[in-house]
């Protein structure tokens, strides 16, 4: 029979004992075979790792938050934000949700003294760290420098986001971006005020600044 005919019979033999005839079926076969063992351990590897993340992201999991210096265990699910565990688990409603896109800075809060967009970051992804929020700036009755130098300069209007103003103020002094007014509003360009009180925020920043700041 023909190596590339087909036995209607069905009494092919197997096709480990088929010879290498290098015919066009042959061949076809076996590129196949070497393809497959070419091509199966990257999608079963794929399949494997899909098949744990998804296991690792659904239901709620316990988890720990350092929040203003007191260690918080919560049980939430894996997807809720940073901004979301503050305010409806935690009741810190300081941190405001604006625009909830990262584009107005209401939600800015201090992660190991960095400032972030609290509704663009995931909670879990935050274990392990210090997170400061405005409630957690002042000492008892004693204003942050910061909070007391936006009283006195007036640098807050309707006060919607004064929260994440002065969060991200705290960390504009202390990463050094101070020098000159233009430079206070380029770094402080991710906090959005509707009412306008920028000259006021900016001369807050500035006094703070100009006294050696103040760490949060």
């Amino acid at each position: 029979m023909h190596p590339d005919s087909f036995d209607p019979t069905g009494n092919d033999p197997p096709p480990e004992q088929r010879p290498n005839d290098g015919s066009r079926r042959t061949f076809i076969k076996q590129a196949s075979g070497i393809l497959g063992l070419a091509v199966a351990p990257p999608f079963v590897s794929q399949a494997e790792r899909l098949a744990a993340y998804t296991s690792k992201v659904e239901g709620a999991t316990e988890m720990k938050l350092k929040v203003n210096g007191t260690l918080r265990t919560l049980r939430l699910e894996p997807r809720v934000t940073l901004l979301d565990a503050l305010r409806e688990n935690m009741g810190l409603t300081g941190s405001k949700k604006g625009c909830d896109q990262g584009q107005c800075g209401a939600c800015t809060v201090l992660v190991d003294g960095r400032r972030v967009n609290s509704c663009l970051t995931l909670a879990i992804t935050t274990q392990g760290k210090d997170i400061t929020t405005i409630e957690g700036l002042a000492k008892g009755e004693e204003l942050h420098p910061m909070q007391a130098a936006f009283l006195k300069h007036d640098g807050f209007q309707c006060g919607y986001c004064t929260p994440g103003q002065i969060c991200s103020a705290v960390a504009c002094v202390q990463e050094g971006h101070t020098k000159t007014d233009a430079e206070i509003r380029e770094w402080m360009s991710g906090n959005l005020c509707r009412c306008g009180a920028y000259p006021n925020i900016v001369a807050a920043i500035k006094e703070v600044a100009g006294k050696g700041g103040s760490k949060s």
